[in-house]
């Protein structure tokens, strides 16, 4: 297994997609995608229903693997290394990529074991009621949750069972965090936590997520990534560059037209 370490790289990039296809079977979701991602910012991927966001985001941690009839053409480069050579692990990739998804899923056990369980299975050896609290601090959930630890993370709130998931995720200690739709089963208040919490774990954290709803793209990125599908219904991707100016002076029509309703 080549080696992962957990030193940023000397690259510029987080991770970087490289003329990157998935299919299904013989059916082609995403097709020949070239994306760099920034370190420690976050990056939205936009775009209509069925064009590809949550393919192009699972293929950055081979989570799209899990469905047995997935595969990639391409490279997807991450600490110098393709997360899809042949001497990579993904279950190690995993534990680099961290990843949270739509509907919140703790498991079936407690809110300190729901935390601590990932980081025990990676043997970590240190101080797990550290690493508990820590990772629940960073995930702004401590405080609402430091006197039940024992209590099932079931017990929680939607929003703060979306917060014990990124705990969760936090506490493998990844260097990039990929989220999928992470508000979309959330009412307002605890949507705009978790975009609040999103700019915090930005600060030691790269961040990519896939997001239906424009306004949050626009208020929580840095970056954004705008894909449709062609007559194939294959997703590419249109245009990708800082949130502020493909919102405001998009350099594709496409996007435009997106952006101001016109479609999607």
């Amino acid at each position: 297994m080549t080696h992962m370490s957990n030193r940023p790289q000397n690259g510029r990039y987080a991770i970087e997609a490289r003329d990157l296809s998935v299919y299904y079977s013989d059916f082609r979701a995403v097709k020949t995608v070239d994306l760099k991602i920034e370190p420690r910012k976050i990056t939205a991927i936009i775009g209509p229903s069925g064009c590809g966001k949550s393919t192009m985001l699972r293929s950055f941690n081979r989570m799209n693997e899990l469905v047995p009839t997935a595969w990639a053409e391409g490279e997807v480069l991450f600490q110098g290394h393709n997360i899809y050579g042949e001497d990579v692990d993904s279950v190690q990739v995993r534990r680099h990529i961290g990843m949270v998804f739509q509907k919140p899923n703790p498991f079936p056990k407690s809110i300190y074991e729901n935390v601590a369980w990932g980081a025990r299975i990676n043997g970590y050896k240190s101080n797990m009621d550290e690493l508990v609290e820590k990772s629940l601090r960073r995930a702004a959930l401590w405080d609402e949750v430091k006197d039940k630890l024992d209590q099932s993370g079931y017990s929680l709130s939607g929003g703060q069972q979306q917060r014990l998931c990124i705990a969760r995720t936090i506490a493998v200690r990844p260097e990039i965090i990929l989220m999928d739709e992470p508000a979309s089963a959330l009412d307002p208040v605890a949507t705009l936590k978790i975009e609040d919490l999103m700019r915090q774990l930005a600060e030691n954290y790269t961040i990519i997520v896939v997001t239906h709803n424009m306004q949050q793209a626009a208020r929580v990125s840095d970056h954004t990534a705008f894909f449709m599908m062609d007559d194939d219904r294959a997703g590419y991707l249109v245009e990708h560059g800082p949130t502020k100016e493909l919102f405001t002076n998009p350099k594709d029509q496409r996007t435009e037209d997106y952006i101001t309703g016109r479609f999607g």
